[in-house]
């Protein structure tokens, strides 16, 4: 598999999962994706990094359900300075969740609500600098913001996190800017105002890569976790939506006609 060097600024560069049951999670995504777990030291509150072939790939801690009561994933993006994202996110209708703190050595972090009040983190690379690998079967294949204030949202990705946005679709059944163009985009923003639940917030989705999505759906629930939204066939992949054991959603995806 190719290696995944450090992800251009302002494009997601990590994943993490915040569980009630993290030996629960290593099971299902070891047995789902082929992920290995390593756990960090006490310094590090014991989270787990997981990695595919080697290779790191998605993050893992423990929620302990007392500010957040569901467990969920959290994408990360790429800064060459958090303090001052978090200052930018503040400025553009933005609010600091968690203000710029040090991970040791491994990078600073900090996490926001976007203006249309999706949270999202920012991660300022140490020694850590993130994916390892993505878009291959069993790592993350792309990152999507359902938005309920797209107009907001896109302009504060934009300033905030120097987002190159390019408009793929502006219709009114359907609005979606990406970052960065085509083949090279890296993530994108959708309006979902018609499409979230009434209560749900704005949200980012992860997809992760499958060979096969049809038998990977087989494979979650055998495995303990729940089919939320089925099969799909769009002109970027075959896509489903799953929730693990504990109920944190992502989506899968395998390419077209796969």
């Amino acid at each position: 598999m190719p290696r995944h060097d450090a992800a251009p600024l302002g494009a997601p560069c990590w994943i993490d999962l915040s569980t009630s049951d993290p030996a629960k999670a290593q099971e299902f995504y070891g047995r789902l994706f082929g992920w290995t777990a390593e756990r960090a030291g006490e310094e590090y509150g014991g989270y787990i990094t997981f990695a595919k072939d080697g290779l790191p790939v998605a993050g893992c801690m423990s929620n302990e359900g007392q500010s957040v009561p569901f467990d969920f994933w959290s994408v990360y993006l790429a800064t060459d300075d958090v303090r001052a994202t978090t200052e930018a996110a503040a400025a553009h209708g933005g609010e600091v969740l968690l203000p710029a703190m040090e991970v040791l050595e491994t990078g600073s972090m900090a996490i926001v609500n976007d203006a249309g009040q999706a949270a999202i983190g920012a991660w300022q690379p140490g020694t850590h600098k993130g994916f390892g690998i993505v878009a291959e079967p069993g790592a993350p294949a792309w990152f999507e913001l359902h938005t309920r204030d797209y107009d907001a949202s896109v302009e504060f990705y934009r300033e905030v996190f120097g987002w190159d946005t390019h408009v793929m679709e502006d219709s009114p059944a359907f609005r979606y800017t990406t970052l960065g163009k085509g083949d090279a985009a890296l993530a994108g923003i959708m309006d979902a105002a018609e499409m979230l639940p009434e209560g749900a917030p704005a949200t980012w989705q992860i997809y992760f890569a499958v060979d096969d999505t049809d038998a990977a759906l087989v494979r979650v629930v055998e495995l303990g976790g729940s089919v939320v939204l089925p099969v799909d066939d769009s002109p970027f992949g075959r896509l489903a939506q799953v929730a693990d054991p504990t109920g944190a959603l992502f989506k899968l995806v395998s390419a077209p006609n796969a």
